[in-house]
């Protein structure tokens, strides 16, 4: 027998035997479905026969009215008894049937919950279009101190994500058959918004001076305070300013183009700047009537991871010295000792006093700390710097230190230059203490 015949016949026997084998299939449950499919003219809530769920490829091979389809399994329920699924078709998923939605607000997020402060699962894009499966019972945004209008979705997004969503900045609007809108989306009173500075806003802006902090390397954990952003949120549709001396919010009313890249918010004593993609100038006019102007950048680190491995270098090298001791002696100026906890105790230290360093009537007791940094120059003749902060005494006494051989070198830093938490240069004929350790 010719071997090209014998291959086909191999084949179309097959064919045949996967046909035979698919057509005697039993059907495994009923899915109902979640978004519409004219291709096999399926509307979502159609209630179709399950007979195939493949992992590999993660679809279903459900049956049609033209019959057997391929299709993802997100666009159906898990299959159930056809009673279960014919059931809550009827039900859960009846109100919003044939009900998709077009987001208004870029960056809207999708919760794992029905409430504002759980988890993100998603974040829509403006105009992004969605499947609103079911209403949800949850606890309404808050703004004004009441509560905002509308109500809380489970909703599906094109890529199969689920999640909750709140109905104020959705539109919702009806498909036919195939797809196609029935009527006019509703829209948003957004005629002079600017869609680009929307998806600005959407971002969460701190001061430029975090960003300098870690370009450099030296996170001071005292001034990248958490508290201090400016974004817009979408689930309340409220604009949050909360900076050094200012902490507002406003209902967000759109914007109105000022200048180049320069828009001017309406309601809002607010003119922004877009000067970069991840950099723009704030223009606030508070109630003084005088307008002040903040820098602001976008971050993609973790600030609270920042400032938890800042405090936790600190600590450290606190350690260092605290296990390099702690016990240390001088003859001109008196004992140290230095506790696991920060504290410590200065005894004798009356030629200190003497030296104008600090007052005749300062306790001997307070805390010491790691705050400061040293600039690249002084690294190589020094640790670090020590802060001591004397009970009682409303300066703090900063010294550069240096661990040695027998025992701790600190050099007074009270006329040393320093910029930004970094000691740049040693102050003139600065005093030099010298402690040997004590075993």
């Amino acid at each position: 027998m010719n071997k090209s015949i014998f291959k086909f016949g191999l084949i179309v026997l097959g064919v045949v035997s996967f046909l035979t084998f698919t057509s005697c299939q039993k059907i495994k449950g009923y899915g109902i479905v979640l978004w519409n499919n004219p291709e096999y003219g399926l509307q979502d809530g159609d209630v179709v026969p399950v007979y195939i769920r493949s992992n590999i490829t993660q679809q279903y091979v459900i049956g049609t009215a033209s019959g057997k389809a391929e299709i993802p399994l997100w666009q159906l329920t898990e299959p159930v008894s056809k009673s279960k699924a014919k059931k809550a078709a009827n039900t859960k998923y009846n109100s919003y049937r044939h009900q998709y939605a077009t987001v208004v607000m870029n960056g809207l997020p999708m919760r794992a919950e029905p409430v504002n402060t759980a988890k993100q699962v998603y974040r829509l894009k403006k105009d992004e279009e969605i499947k609103v499966l079911y209403e949800v019972k949850g606890q309404a945004p808050m703004t004004g101190g009441k509560p905002l209008e509308g109500k809380w979705l489970r909703v599906l997004t094109k890529d199969g994500t689920q999640g909750c969503c709140f109905s104020y900045n959705l539109r919702l609007f009806e498909t036919d058959k195939d797809g196609n809108r029935l009527g006019q989306v509703e829209e948003a009173v957004t005629s002079n918004e600017s869609s680009a500075l929307n998806d600005i806003l959407a971002r969460r802006w701190y001061p430029d001076s975090y960003k300098s902090m870690i370009d450099s390397g030296r996170i001071d954990p005292s001034k990248m305070n958490l508290s201090y952003f400016m974004q817009l949120d979408p689930d309340t549709n409220k604009l949050y300013f909360c900076m050094d001396g200012v902490n507002r919010s406003w209902e967000y009313h759109g914007s109105t183009e000022s200048g180049a890249n320069a828009y001017k918010l309406n309601d809002i004593p607010m003119i922004v700047t877009v000067r970069r993609e991840n950099f723009i100038v704030v223009r606030y006019t508070g109630p003084s009537g005088k307008p002040e102007d903040f820098n602001l950048v976008t971050i993609s680190e973790d600030i609270n991871e920042l400032i938890a491995n800042e405090n936790q270098r600190r600590e450290k090298e606190y350690e260092q010295i605290f296990m390099f001791g702690p016990n240390f002696k001088s003859t001109s100026y008196g004992n140290l000792i230095l506790s696991a906890n920060h504290s410590f105790v200065w005894n004798n230290k009356n030629l200190l006093a003497s030296s104008g360093i600090i007052s005749s009537t300062t306790s001997n007791k307070g805390t010491a700390s790691i705050k400061y940094f040293l600039s690249k120059g002084l690294q190589t003749s020094y640790d670090g710097v020590l802060t001591f902060k004397f009970d009682g005494y409303n300066k703090e006494i900063n010294f550069l230190y240096k661990m040695e051989t027998n025992g701790l070198r600190l050099e007074d830093a009270t006329g040393a230059t320093m910029d930004n938490g970094t000691i740049r240069e040693r102050g003139m004929s600065p005093l030099v203490l010298f402690f040997t350790k004590v075993e």
